[in-house]
């Protein structure tokens, strides 16, 4: 039997998925997080709190527990544990990314230097320190331009400026965004060009620095802002074979300039005028219930191939199980408290609607981008091609009504 530790960070969407995936393969899961888990006590030596704030010191914790309860891999189900799990599998002597390496997708702006030296395609930057003339930077970068912080995910904090008084905004708006997700309002913030044109998302599994293409998702809505929430996504690509073929050796050369080298890896390109410009390149899969859209040779489960490839298990069949699949990240419409979600039976009995699933809980707070950090759900949809698959997914959107209450304004 093999032992696995999954790195289970309490705000993660992926618990489940990766518990269930484990359990498919007969593996044991040492459940590592950074709040107890409810099964603590029954679960002994395989429940470990760590502090996911400091991968040093939960690198440390795994290894000590390692020593009691040997394991086979180390696996991050999202951003907030991939460095502690690359540091934990380099002192356990475990295929492993350099958590260097992993450091760097971390970094948006470290990020960008990297592939800078490597001459990777990527949007033209600046990074603007506390104090900076944000508004001379983005003239810099030229106009209209995006600005971002270093450490956040999904979008949170990303802001299109079309003029240097909008950078100005961006940049005040953007640090309060840093403050309430505890983060230091005093980071760096990086500035950006705007690349125009679609942008599409690669989803691929890295053995022995060696790159496997598991699906590229168009992203059918445009996204040019002001703010960049994402909403479908889908699969195969419809764009051209040349287009395609430039995303898979751009993302290559990326990978390599960063050094990754094991494990999953999520890119996300813009095809601009000049070809594909990288934006990020994570050391993690699909983020949210994302996944779920993916399947893999006989069924199998985009978590269950991550699993297999870091247990060191037989990957014979990574060849997309359906013809076309996507998903739908809901929106958040507006500010306030959720009350319901109406229309989720509808939209789940549309034609190629597998499912729905609403993340938020009734009663609680909501916020749209860029200063939220959940997405209200996911709508996950299959058909014979692309176009059905996104007229499915936007057909359910259609059925469903979000009911948000005000929040009371403040005395």
């Amino acid at each position: 039997m093999r032992r696995i530790v999954l790195i289970l960070p309490s705000s993660t969407y992926r618990a489940t998925d990766f518990v269930d995936a484990a359990s498919e393969l007969g593996a044991e899961v040492v459940v590592a997080s950074d709040k107890e888990q409810a099964l603590a006590g029954l679960m002994g030596d395989r429940a470990l709190r760590v502090r996911l704030d400091d991968p040093e010191v939960a690198a440390a914790g795994i290894v000590e527990r390692a020593e009691r309860l040997p394991v086979d891999a180390v696996v991050a189900v999202d951003d907030l544990g991939v460095e502690a799990a690359a540091l934990a599998a380099t002192r356990l002597g475990l295929p492993h990314n350099p958590p260097e390496a992993v450091a760097a997708t971390r970094d948006k702006a470290r990020l960008r230097a990297v592939l800078a030296e490597a001459g990777i395609a990527q949007p033209a930057w600046q990074l603007a320190a506390p104090g900076d003339d944000v508004a001379e930077q983005a003239a810099a970068v030229g106009l209209p331009c995006v600005l971002k912080p270093r450490s956040l995910s999904m979008s949170r904090g990303v802001i299109r400026a079309d003029t240097p008084a909008q950078a100005r905004t961006a940049a005040d708006r953007i640090r309060a965004i840093l403050a309430d997700a505890g983060a230091s309002p005093d980071e760096a913030l990086l500035v950006e060009e705007f690349v125009p044109g679609p942008e599409v998302a690669l989803e691929g599994l890295l053995r022995g620095g060696g790159l496997e293409v598991l699906a590229l998702f168009d992203k059918p809505d445009p996204l040019d802002g002001p703010y960049f929430e994402e909403t479908l996504y889908v699969t195969p690509s419809r764009q051209s074979a040349s287009a395609q073929r430039e995303v898979d050796e751009l993302v290559r050369a990326a990978t390599k300039a960063v050094g990754l080298c094991e494990g999953p890896i999520h890119a996300e390109a813009r095809l601009g005028a000049r070809g594909p410009i990288l934006l990020e390149v994570a050391a993690r899969s699909i983020g949210g219930l994302c996944s779920r859209a993916l399947r893999f040779g006989a069924g199998i489960s985009l978590e269950e191939v991550i699993l297999r490839h870091a247990a060191g298990l037989p990957l014979d069949d990574l060849s997309r199980a359906d013809a076309a699949s996507g998903v739908l990240m809901l929106p958040i419409p507006r500010a306030g408290r959720l009350v319901e979600v109406r229309g989720v039976d509808a939209a789940r009995a549309l034609p190629g609607v597998l499912d729905v699933r609403i993340t938020i809980a009734r009663g609680k707070r909501v916020r749209p981008l860029p200063e939220g950090d959940r997405y209200l759900g996911f709508v996950f949809a299959r058909a014979a091609d692309p176009a059905g698959v996104e007229d499915a997914l936007r057909a359910a959107h259609e059925r469903l009504e979000v009911v948000i209450d005000a929040d009371p304004a403040p005395r």
